[in-house]
């Protein structure tokens, strides 16, 4: 009996260290992965592309709000900045491995690994800052709603919230990933707002897609803080 108590303790994750890794693994592999797009719609000779982060970005802005509902903003930004720093330091790490000489059996495979990490410094400069205004938007917002409208309508607050929030992160990410500085400035806002647009429309519909997750997020969470 004792060996069955300790074999199922041995599976039991705190709901809290679970959500907080939840974070950290969208926001690393939104970075990591994000630069992929894939074909989302066709609409005639138009094809319209949205990157891997789309899945991920929506996540992240509703585990914040999740955390907030059941901790308070305090936790939550102490988790946002937890996030940031792994970000940060995932950014100075993949140019120290891809300067490290590879061993004889990778040789011939280190120029893929190269290709797929070696992001430009404008890419990761572009999403770092895209996430550590956006996320933290997120939570003032967020936090501002429930400040006003108590704990009800939690569909409302967690949607706006991340409306807003996704704006800005994409319109921060595409202007400082793809603004051309030999283009007119009339000529990058129309390019510009080609992108950001539709890619913003995708990711607020991955947001209400996702709305019962954040119920069930803060049930979940407030079992155990029982």
């Amino acid at each position: 009996m004792k060996t069955i108590t300790k074999v199922k303790s041995w599976f039991v994750i705190d709901k809290m260290d679970f959500l907080i890794s939840l974070y950290i693994f969208c926001i690393i592999v939104s970075d990591l992965m994000g630069i992929k797009t894939f074909p989302l719609i066709h609409l005639g000779n138009f094809t319209l592309n949205a990157s891997i982060g789309i899945f991920l970005i929506p996540v992240i802005f509703s585990i914040n709000d999740s955390i907030i509902e059941v901790y308070g903003a305090t936790r939550a930004k102490s988790v946002y900045r937890s996030g940031l720093i792994m970000t940060f330091l995932l950014f100075l790490f993949i140019p120290f491995a891809i300067k490290l000489s590879p061993s004889a059996r990778f040789i011939k495979t280190e120029n893929a690994y190269e290709l797929i990490f070696g992001q430009s410094i404008r890419i990761a400069i572009a999403s770092l800052s895209a996430f550590a205004i956006s996320d933290l938007l997120d939570i003032v917002i967020f936090t501002v709603l429930t400040k006003r409208m108590g704990k009800k309508a939690l569909w409302f607050r967690n949607n706006v919230s991340n409306f807003v929030s996704e704006f800005i992160d994409t319109v921060i990410f595409m202007s400082l990933a793809f603004y051309a500085f030999d283009k007119s400035v009339m000529n990058n806002v129309l390019f510009l707002t080609s992108l950001i647009l539709p890619y913003w429309f995708l990711k607020c519909f991955m947001s209400i897609i996702e709305t019962p997750f954040v119920y069930l997020g803060v049930k979940w969470l407030k079992k155990e803080k029982k």
